[in-house]
C-alpha cells in the first residue's frame, strides 16, 4: 500500500472525534435547557419563568443546529452555543452571589447545584467543541 492511503484515515478519525463532541454538546444543551424547563413545570414563574422556557427554546434549538449543521454554520452554532451556556452559567454564579435583577438564588434552590455542574461541564465540553470545529 502506498503512503497516500494512510492521510485518510486520521481524517476519519478526527471527523468521529468531532461528531461525538458535538453529540456531547448537543447533550449538555438539552440538559441545561431541560432543567430550567423542568424549574418552569414544577416551581418556577412569573419573569424567571418565563426566561426558563427562552433558555430550554434556545438549548433546544442550539442542539439541533450543533447537531446537523455543516461549515460555517456549524461554527456559529457552535460559537453561539458556547456563549449560551456559558452565560447561563455566568447568570446563575450571579444571581447565587450578589442576585441579578433583583432576583437571588441560593444552593438550596431545587437543581441550583445539579444545574452548576451541568452547565460547567458542558461550557467545557461546548469549548472543546468550538476549538474542534473552527480548526477544521
Amino acid at each position: 500500500m502506498s503512503h497516500a492511503a494512510h492521510p485518510a484515515r486520521p481524517a476519519s478519525g478526527s471527523s468521529r472525534s468531532v461528531m461525538v463532541w458535538r453529540l456531547l454538546s448537543a447533550l449538555a444543551l438539552l440538559a441545561m435547557g431541560g432543567i430550567h424547563l423542568y424549574l418552569v413545570l414544577t416551581s418556577t414563574g412569573g419573569v424567571l419563568g418565563m426566561l426558563f422556557v427562552l433558555n430550554a427554546i434556545g438549548g433546544l434549538v442550539l442542539a439541533i443546529g450543533i447537531t446537523v449543521l455543516q461549515g460555517r454554520l456549524l461554527q456559529v452554532a457552535t460559537v453561539l452555543g458556547l456563549l449560551f451556556m456559558a452565560g447561563t452559567l455566568a447568570a446563575l454564579v450571579i444571581a447565587l452571589t450578589v442576585g441579578l435583577f433583583g432576583i437571588e438564588s441560593s444552593l438550596d434552590y431545587a437543581l441550583a447545584p445539579t444545574t452548576l455542574v451541568v452547565e460547567s461541564a458542558g461550557t467545557i465540553v461546548l469549548l472543546i467543541t468550538t476549538v474542534l470545529v473552527l480548526r477544521r
